[in-house]
């Protein structure tokens, strides 16, 4: 069985990461440290479920060596006929655990359980274009309705005759970006607008963009790392100025995240006479300083993700086809078609989602080699 082997294999070389993570999530220096037990939390649970799938298919793996055996070196017929059973039972339920497993073995997108922003654009096509961003909108509203997320519209550009140019909005729930991440690209729809008397069909299109929401941002700064000078201030004389040390200043090596060179952050702080509080002050100063140098990548990062998933609205980078006349929808990263136009704008797109989802994964699975 090499296939099941290296299925195997894959969950012995889990069993001790496992151990190791139940131990670490006892320990109180790391429950202390908020950020990494939460972090391991998840990890702990993760590999939980793949431990308990690797417990059920080594017993089925069990169960059809033992039923082989009876059937080879037993003469009794009332055994054997339990053993036919038996093996085929577990034979049947060998191929479901071991994609389980697969399934479980891919590595989650960590962005899978945020928030997102979307944004819907008319692209091409005029009025039309508006209406049908439009009607995106009210399909991506009842789809989160139903799935009892919240949304809640953050900017709004109406079109001339309906719909709008522009539309952004929020939603909130559970795992929302992992579910609507397919969504971004280009979409186009065919029909017969209400707005031409001669009855032609014409092509107009809108762009999704899914953002992932940002985390609250955080800066590391690693304390071990900072050189404290102290200086005498120098003051409009007075008892005080020339003892006391007082002045503080601080050099840290700052890893530039857009470069990765370092530089050196030189921060002086004589405004107290309290040395303890000007070293307060310092600090929260470097912190400062770095929020606003690394936010700003940060900012940048994600209007760089903008661009890649929003194109001009020009109709070459479709991803989904609506086409009126023929009452379909076609998603053409897939190849995946549904006919029931009217229900999937009315809000069921889940067949879709799942659709595109099992795609991705399949995908990942390559990649892990499984």
């Amino acid at each position: 069985m090499p296939d099941n082997n290296s299925i195997l294999e894959k969950l012995n070389g889990l069993e001790s990461r496992y151990e190791e993570v139940s131990t670490l999530i006892t320990d109180p220096d790391v429950i202390a440290d908020q950020q990494r037990y939460v972090k391991l939390t998840k990890e702990y649970k993760g590999l939980g479920d793949i431990m308990n799938a690797r417990k059920r298919y080594i017993n089925c793996l069990n169960s059809i060596q033992e039923a082989k055996d009876i059937l080879a070196n037993e003469s009794d017929p009332d055994l054997k006929e339990m053993a036919r059973e038996e093996l085929q039972t577990n034979e049947e339920l060998q191929p479901k655990i071991e994609e389980e497993i697969k399934m479980a073995l891919v590595p989650k997108d960590p962005e899978d359980g945020k928030n997102v922003q979307m944004e819907i654009r008319a692209g091409a096509g005029g009025d039309e274009a508006a209406l049908f961003a439009g009607d995106l909108f009210a399909m991506y509203k009842r789809y989160c309705d139903s799935k009892g997320w919240s949304l809640s519209v953050t900017s709004v550009s109406e079109g001339a005759v309906g719909g709008y140019k522009e539309i952004d909005f929020a939603v909130s729930g559970d795992n929302v970006y992992g579910t609507l991440k397919y969504e971004s690209g280009v979409h186009r729809v065919q029909r017969v607008p209400a707005t031409e008397t001669q009855g032609r069909m014409h092509t107009s299109a809108a762009t999704v963009a899914v953002l992932p929401e940002a985390d609250k941002f955080e800066v590391n700064i690693n304390e071990g790392d900072i050189k404290w000078d102290t200086f005498r201030s120098s003051g409009a004389g007075g008892q005080n100025v020339n003892k006391v040390e007082s002045g503080v200043r601080l050099r840290y090596p700052w890893k530039n995240p857009n470069t990765g060179e370092v530089e050196e952050i030189l921060i002086e702080c004589t405004e107290t006479r309290d040395q303890p509080k000007n070293k307060e002050r310092a600090l929260s100063r470097l912190r400062t300083f770095i929020y606003d140098r690394e936010h700003q990548k940060y900012i940048d990062d994600i209007a760089n993700r903008r661009k890649t998933l929003v194109s001009t609205g020009d109709r070459s980078a479709k991803i989904r086809t609506y086409n009126f006349p023929q009452g379909r929808v076609t998603d053409h990263r897939i190849g995946f078609t549904t006919h029931d136009l009217q229900g999937f704008l009315g809000g069921n797109i889940q067949e879709m989602i799942d659709a595109l989802t099992v795609a991705e994964n399949a995908e990942r699975m390559k990649e892990n080699e499984l």
